[in-house]
């Protein structure tokens, strides 16, 4: 694949990662939260969303790079991956 097809499928992975309504709901949640992000339980309280679901729509999230987390102390903060959010909007 070229460098060019190979951003394409990586954008298109993202995409599909935010299409889902649960993970739209938690990236707009974290973007409203920028730059400071939130923890997970704070999360939680907000979408009111059992943690086992919660935790798979983060790895998800994660895994195509569109959050970052960061431990703090017990806690574990997620923010939004600003630069490739924007990324998504990008015309190469």
């Amino acid at each position: 694949m070229s460098n060019g097809s190979d951003r394409t499928a990586q954008y298109a992975d993202q995409v599909a990662a935010i299409g889902s309504e649960a993970r739209l709901r938690i990236v707009r949640l974290l973007l409203a939260a920028h730059p400071v992000g939130l923890v997970v339980g704070e999360i939680q309280s907000e979408l009111g969303m059992p943690g086992s679901t919660l935790s798979h729509h983060l790895d998800k999230l994660r895994g195509e790079s569109l959050v970052e987390v960061k431990r703090e102390s017990t806690f574990l903060r997620y923010k939004a991956n600003t630069d490739a959010l924007t990324g998504l909007d990008r015309r190469e």
